[in-house]
């Protein structure tokens, strides 16, 4: 693993997601209890509906969608079965190797506008 491969300011865990979904209303719990067992990482919940402006041409057709990147560099954009084990494990995974094949040009965008406007400072 790289120097500072742990550090909460690299890693993001981002939940794309809309109120008015009620598979996302349930997960959100579980996804809220997956961020308290990772302190060294940041987790957002951003609703896909209201950060509109920020979503750009990604459409998210299936909830619940998990955006994980390190830095501003995504890892993963995809759907995720609604379970914190199986979150736990795609972000274990992913630490391990995070030299993956980058995503779509889509995806690193999408990342640096919800950087930019839409996720908490550090």
């Amino acid at each position: 693993m790289q120097p500072n491969a742990d550090a909460a300011t690299d890693w993001w865990v981002i939940c794309l997601c809309a109120e008015w979904c009620g598979a996302c209303r349930e997960w959100r719990e579980t996804f809220m209890q997956v961020a308290a067992a990772h302190p060294q990482l940041r987790f957002a919940w951003v609703d896909v509906e209201d950060e509109a402006d920020a979503m750009g041409d990604i459409d998210i057709e299936t909830f619940p969608t998990v955006l994980i990147a390190r830095e501003h560099q995504p890892l993963f954009l995809g759907p995720v079965q609604p379970s914190g084990a199986q979150l736990t494990r795609l972000i274990a995974s992913l630490r391990e190797n995070p030299q993956q094949a980058p995503l779509t040009s889509g995806a690193a965008a999408l990342m640096l506008r919800l950087a930019a406007g839409v996720l908490p400072n550090p």
